[in-house]
This record gives structure tokens, C-alpha cells and sequence, in this order.
């Protein structure tokens, strides 16, 4: 039986979180599934970890790359690879609950073939709580270039209907590229009001450097959005304004 949701994942030394990852994938109550964990290049041992689960579950593919190549590169690869009616991506340090899959698949028929979810937000030891991002019941394109409510970790997308896009190969923002180019075929993307994951939020990543985020969110609006500086202005200003109001709800 070919697998009805395809997920992919990028993963670059995530050996202390991968094994919560996997679990809560394992744990879907909705099991007709494959997974592309595409690791590039780990220093550590999160290749090892991954391989004895992969060796046990035959849904779980690993693909190592020979060189760091970016979480862009690793995401398209599993895209390139998938097989399902749907995608879907789970970073390697974040968490499905085990309804997740499900209740995606049992709305995604009545959109237009794109859906997110809210989720939580917990510190690095999924311990303390640090909030919850409850995301609008639809968003349009011009929505999510003044704040990106779509997560990496609840984005489902109806591939059968809507074809395989893949990520444009920068460094920050990737995943927001491909979210505009499903909402160019489109109208909105459905939020499921729910809370069904959990986002890790590790002082180390990449979205807390904060000055280069504000120059790569500028760049976005320029290059790859291709607006104009009036434009680009618009929304970033729009862009700091939700995402301070993020920032200092987790403050609280």
C-alpha cells in the first residue's frame, strides 16, 4: 500500500532531541506514513541514533548528505523522494502529538488542499511551557508576508491536488518561500485551531539571531518576493510589529 502522507525532515546534530522526534511519529495514531529524515552532514552521533530506528521501521528512509549543504537542500531532497497524497514536515528537535497526522487527514478534504495548526511552545527540556501560538482559522498571501503563521511543524499540504513545490534554496525563510508559492495557486490556508505539536525553542537556533534576521526578512521581500521597496517596507514593518508582540508574549 503506497503511504498517504509523506514526511520529511531535515536534521544536523540533533542527536540530544531526534529520538523525542521520532517517537512522537511513531506514535501517530494515523500509521500510513514515510519518513525522510535527510541529515546534513552531523558531527555527532544523530546519524547512528537514526539508523537503529530505521533499521526497526521500514516507513523511516535515512538519507545522509556527503557535505553541510543547508536545511533547504535536505527538505527538497525529500521532497523530490515522496510518494503520498500529502506532505508534511517535523523538524528534528520538535514534537507531533499523536493526533497530528490524523486530523489532518480527516480535514484536509474539505480546503483547498493547505493546512496548519496551532502549537505549543516549550523550552529546551519540553518542560516549562513558554506559550502557545493559536494561528488564524485562514490566511492569504498577503497575510503571511506580515507575519508567518505557518510552522515548519503543522504545515500539511495536499500534493495529490496542489503538485510538489520545493523550497527556495536560501538560508533563512525557506519555508515561507514555499508556503507563498502554494498560496500563488490558491486562496488561504486553513489553521486548525487546536494546538497539535510542540515547537522547542533552543537559544542556539537559527531564527534567535535576531540581527541577521532582520536583514535575510528584507532580502525575502526583495528577492524571492520581488516587491518593491514600498512594498517591502510595508511589510516589514508589519513583520517586526507581530513578531515583537511574539517575542514579548514569551517574555510574560
Amino acid at each position: 500500500m503506497n503511504p498517504s502522507v509523506s514526511i520529511i525532515t531535515a536534521c544536523y546534530n540533533a542527536a540530544d532531541f531526534i529520538e523525542e522526534t521520532i517517537q512522537s511519529v511513531q506514535n501517530q495514531y494515523f500509521t500510513n506514513w514515510e519518513w525522510f529524515i535527510v541529515d546534513d552532514f552531523s558531527t555527532d552521533n544523530s546519524v547512528s541514533i537514526i539508523a537503529e530506528y530505521a533499521k526497526n521501521d521500514a516507513r523511516i528512509k535515512l538519507l545522509p548528505l556527503k557535505k553541510n549543504s543547508g536545511a533547504a537542500i535536505a527538505r527538497n531532497m525529500g521532497i523530490a523522494l515522496t510518494k503520498g497524497n500529502y506532505m508534511t514536515f517535523i523538524d528534528a528537535d520538535d514534537v507531533w502529538k499523536p493526533q497530528f497526522l490524523a486530523e489532518n487527514v480527516a480535514r484536509i478534504s474539505k480546503t483547498e488542499g493547505f493546512l496548519c495548526s496551532s502549537y505549543e511552545m516549550y523550552d529546551v527540556t519540553l518542560k516549562l511551557k513558554l506559550g502557545e501560538l493559536i494561528v488564524p482559522k485562514y490566511a492569504t498571501y498577503s497575510a503571511i508576508l506580515k507575519t508567518n503563521t505557518i510552522s515548519c511543524l503543522t504545515a500539511f499540504i495536499d500534493i495529490s491536488r496542489l503538485g510538489k513545490e520545493f523550497m527556495p534554496e536560501i538560508k533563512y525563510r525557506q519555508d515561507m518561500g514555499l508556503w507563498l508559492k502554494y498560496l500563488k495557486k490558491i486562496n488561504r490556508v486553513e489553521g486548525i485551531q487546536e494546538s497539535l505539536a510542540i515547537y522547542r525553542i533552543r537559544k542556539q537556533s537559527l531564527s534567535n539571531n535576531k540581527v541577521n534576521l532582520l536583514k535575510h526578512q528584507w532580502s525575502f521581500y526583495r528577492e524571492f518576493a520581488n516587491l518593491s521597496i514600498l512594498q517591502s517596507s510595508y511589510y516589514f514593518t508589519l513583520w517586526m510589529f507581530y513578531g515583537s508582540k511574539k517575542y514579548w508574549s514569551l517574555k510574560k
